[in-house]
This record gives C-alpha cells, structure tokens and sequence, in this order.
C-alpha cells in the first residue's frame, strides 16, 4: 500500500497466509496455558501472593487496552486524519476488553486477601474503614466491576464492528455516527477507569487517597497503548505487512504523543507527591511512606529515573522519532517500565518491609499476557491491519507532519 493507491484496491494490508505473525494467537495462547497452570501449582503455597502478582499483571494489560479504547475515542471525537493508518492497532487492542472480563474472575475470589476492607475482622476494629463501608463492601465492588465491563464492552463493540463493516462497505456514514458516539463515549471512559483504578488500586490501602489517582493511572495506561502501537507498526512494517501505510511521519508524531505523555505521567505522579509531602499529614503521607522505605526506595528512585529522566532526554529530540528501530527501543523500554510502575503501586501492600520479586510475578504475567496477546493476535490476523475504506485513509497515507 502506497500514498497513491487505491485503499480498496490493496491487497497487502493483511496478514498473508502461513506468516510468522498469523501465528500469534497459537504461540500466545499456548504461553497463556502454560503459564496459568504454572500459576495454579505456585498458588497452592503462596495463594496471597498469587492474588497480588495476578493484579499486577491483569492492571498492566488492562491499562494497553483501555489505553486502546481511549485512542479510538479521540480519534473519532477529534475528527482527526493522519490517524488513520495505525487506528486499526488501537482498535485490535481494546477488543480485548470483554475477555480480559474474564481475568477480573481471581479478583473478586482474592478479595479477602487483597483488600482489608473486605474482611469483617478489620472492618469490626477499623472505624475508618466502616465510614468507607457504604461505598467499599464486596456486593457494591462487583456491582461496579461489572458496570466497568459492560461499558468498556458495548464502547468497543460499537467501535470495532463499525470499524470492520466499513471495511466491506465503504459507507462514510459510519464515520460520522461513531463521531457522535465519541463525545458520550469518552465521557463514559473517563469516569469508569477512573472509578475502577480506585476500586482496583487505590483501594489497596483504604486509609489512603489522592484526587489524582485516576489521572495517574490513566497516563500510564495513555503511555502504554502508544509503546505497544509503535512496537506492533514497526514490528508489521519490518515484516512487510501494509509498510507503505505507516510514514515516518506517523512514527514522529507517536513518538512525540509518548514523549508527551511520559512527561504527564512524570506531572501527575509528582504533582499527587508534592502536595502530600507540604501538607505532611499523617493520613496522607502513609502511601508514600511505604514507598520510601526499604528497598522500595530503590524502585521509587528507579521509577523516576527510567519512566522520566531517562526518557525525557533520549526522546526529546527529533532524530529518534524518526528511527523506526531507534523509536522501537524506547518503546519497549517504556513498556517495560510501566510494568515496574504497577508493580509499585500494589506489592507494598504484600510486601511492605522490602520488594520481593517471585516467580508468580512472571508465570501470571505470562498467563494474562499471553491470552491478550493471542487475542489481539487473532483481531489482527482475521482482518486487514488498516482500516482500508475508512474516508480519511487516503488523507492518512500521504500525511506529513513538517
């Protein structure tokens, strides 16, 4: 596919048969497998820790998908056009969402050992978590888990299904109904992750809140789903695979969306720490404390050198964002790092003299990493990899940024 063909016309926007990455959802659905029933045996001696490590992996993976959704949304709420040649990678992630549903299940079965709110012996010594109990009990917990879902499960399906017929019909009217869908739609996002990265984070520690917790995650999740489009449009355009649809112009500017967003994340983390250390009260500052203490000042100090400092300089300039491969390594970098950030955020609260890395660190984040990966693998093998009769496609295709 080039700036001068014909969407429709082209035959090189999906993946052909027999190729390495038609083969996604078989390699990562067997690492799925392998990895669950791995799990499985570690949990029988350490069921806690299964709980926590499942967390971990489940909010990192859900963070790429909302991530995702989000980056649809905007597109379509901002009428943009140069988009449209790596929507498709956005699109193939959120349809995640209604299965990772299913990865919420060892949530609700861990509660007890999750969140001390919903146990009845720290309920009964506990007033502040009693004051907290018309909001925190685990009837309303799932009751919200499962408005979370249905949300985030109707957004995308509207999305992708229209999104996949327009590829057989061409009808631009579907462009301008998922316009309309789009303002409703991101208010709708915007309240449930926020709400949810309170049920599923914040909640960890009930004693503790912060007003920005939201927006935090919500960044994460932002400088997530931007890492992992860079690495499957680099990854696909190295393969041969539509690479005429994505300019170097389209690197650049996600490149620079990252770049973006690692300095809002960097914003709101320091943002939510700062006013907490000046007002210095006691209620407030317990979070962070446990995060300063031990070893976990280490990951504190690591988390800010590598999701910021690091970054900041290595992407500020323009020459790596227009290195595929050069762009490709930042990206992974970042997706590494925000796994690290995850991990800070929920195992002080298991681990809280020092960090205590285990293996049901790894096999879950194989177990739930793996089914999102083959499920994306199966969305991106069973259709074209650009949304091939969007109306802005074209626009899309002969984009410069300047």
């Amino acid at each position: 596919m080039s700036a001068g063909s014909t969407p429709e016309a082209s035959d090189d926007a999906r993946i052909p048969a027999g190729h390495a990455w038609g083969k996604l959802p078989v390699i990562f659905g067997s690492l799925a497998v392998v990895g669950f029933g791995i799990s499985l045996a570690l949990a029988r001696g350490n069921e806690k820790q299964f709980y926590f490590s499942w967390l971990v992996a489940f909010m990192y993976f859900l963070s790429i998908a909302l991530g995702g959704l989000y980056f649809v949304l905007l597109q379509f709420l901002s009428k943009a056009g140069w988009s449209a040649a790596v929507r498709r990678i956005a699109e193939n992630a959120m349809v995640t969402l209604p299965f990772l549903a299913i990865f919420a299940i060892p949530i609700l079965l861990g509660m007890h050992d999750l969140f001390h709110w919903a146990r009845p012996d720290e309920l009964a010594r506990d007033a502040v978590l009693r004051s907290k109990a018309p909001f925190l009990n685990p009837t309303f917990f799932l009751v919200r888990m499962v408005i979370y879902f249905v949300v985030w499960t109707l957004l995308s399906a509207i999305l992708i299904r229209s999104s996949f017929a327009q590829d057989e019909s061409g009808d631009h009217a579907i462009t301008r109904r998922l316009q309309m869908v789009a303002p409703p739609g991101m208010a709708l996002f915007a309240l449930t992750l926020t709400f949810a990265a309170i049920d599923w984070l914040m909640s960890l520690d009930a004693h503790w809140y912060s007003t920005i917790f939201g927006l935090y995650y919500f960044a994460g999740s932002v400088v997530a789903i931007y890492a992992f489009m860079i690495v499957i449009a680099t990854g696909l355009r190295n393969a041969g695979i539509a690479e005429g649809a994505w300019r170097l112009d389209h690197f650049h500017d996600l490149g620079k969306l990252l770049f973006g967003f690692v300095v809002f994340w960097t914003y709101m983390g320091f943002a939510q720490f700062f006013l907490i250390w000046y007002a210095n009260i006691p209620e407030e500052t317990i979070w962070f404390r446990a995060r300063l203490t031990g070893s976990w000042q280490n990951v504190t100090i690591l988390l800010a050198l590598c999701h910021f400092v690091i970054p900041f300089f290595v992407m500020m300039g323009r020459t790596i964002k227009r290195k595929p491969a050069l762009l490709r390594i930042a990206a992974l970098w970042m997706l590494a790092i925000h796994y690290v950030d995850l991990h800070w955020l929920v195992m002080p609260n298991l681990h809280a003299a020092g960090d205590a890395p285990a293996l049901l660190d790894l096999t879950t984040f194989l177990a739930v990493g793996g089914a999102f990966l083959a499920i994306f693998g199966y969305f991106l093998k069973g259709h074209a990899v650009v949304p091939i009769r969007d109306p802005r496609l074209p626009e899309s295709l002969s984009y410069e940024n300047g």
